[in-house]
């Protein structure tokens, strides 16, 4: 479906900046940044092939008895065994947390018997452990090693043991829309949280996206008006990406049940302050 074809809608982009989640790494600047942060607000951690996933159980335990809505990323290519999934859910229920996100994780290979999220969520449901909330992976522009069937199995897998999904960051509002056109067609109606990018440098942002595989967004970063016009973008913004282009475009969407947009998921990379006063700005 086509941008003309899709049905009008009326959404607004406060709707979608009112309360997004937050993806922060648990670096040592992890303090400094979420300070930056609305009381309640929802800080997303993410597992790091660096440090393993014990740094974001317990920066997620400090951060949820600071107060914050926590979602670790609970990769399960970081995970041994059953009994390391028991011991990692128990110290989140012991702090409250509710809500988890189940990556496969990054890991060339992983340090236990779990190979992908499915086998992960499966050993989960077998646990006594509960959480409300369990999301999923999704990718708007696919995935560097894996098929889009591929993809596509693996979500109609998982699907049953999660409450929804959250994306992969893309630039391009088009983009992410036919994706979750294709998923509402394949007959997954999970609730999508779309992964933005923050605020931050062109230069850090181009060197990030690529490292992570967004090859057609970095594309779209440059073409609005051909080079000339990608130059001109990055000048009058002096140098930083403002994803106000993107949110403007998922805006009409976003109370659309058909599209089933939850909220964003925005990737911070640890550049809290300038998101944060670019989210506020747009809410006044």
């Amino acid at each position: 479906m086509t941008s003309s074809q899709r049905p009008s809608a009326t959404g607004t982009a406060s709707a979608l900046l009112e309360s997004p989640r937050f993806e922060l790494m648990p670096f040592d600047s992890f303090d400094e940044q979420v300070r930056h942060l609305p009381d309640g607000a929802t800080v997303t951690i993410t597992a790091s092939p660096a440090l393993e996933l014990e740094a974001t159980i317990e920066t997620a335990e400090e951060a949820a008895e600071a107060g914050y809505e926590v979602v670790p990323h609970v990769s399960a290519r970081y995970v041994r065994d059953s009994e390391h999934l028991a011991e990692i859910c128990e110290r989140l229920e012991a702090v409250g947390i509710s809500d988890i996100f189940v990556p496969g994780g990054d890991r060339e290979e992983p340090i236990g018997e779990f190979t992908s999220a499915y086998d992960m969520l499966t050993a989960l449901d077998d646990l006594e452990y509960e959480f409300d909330e369990v999301g999923i992976t999704g990718y708007p522009e696919g995935h560097e090693f894996l098929s889009e069937e591929t993809l596509a199995e693996a979500m109609e897998k998982k699907a049953p043991y999660a409450t929804y999904i959250a994306t992969q960051l893309c630039y391009d509002p088009d983009t992410i829309l036919e994706w979750i056109e294709t998923v509402r067609d394949r007959g997954v109606d999970l609730p999508i949280e779309v992964g933005i990018p923050g605020v931050m440098k062109y230069e850090k942002l181009l060197s990030i996206s690529q490292k992570v595989g967004v090859g057609d967004s970095v594309r779209f970063l440059k073409k609005t008006t051909g080079l000339v016009g990608f130059v001109k973008q990055f000048i009058g913004s002096r140098g930083r990406y403002r994803p106000d282009e993107l949110v403007d475009g998922l805006a009409p969407y976003a109370d659309d049940p058909t599209y089933n947009i939850r909220g964003l998921h925005v990737y911070t990379f640890n550049q809290v302050p300038d998101t944060e006063e670019w989210r506020t700005g747009r809410l006044q």
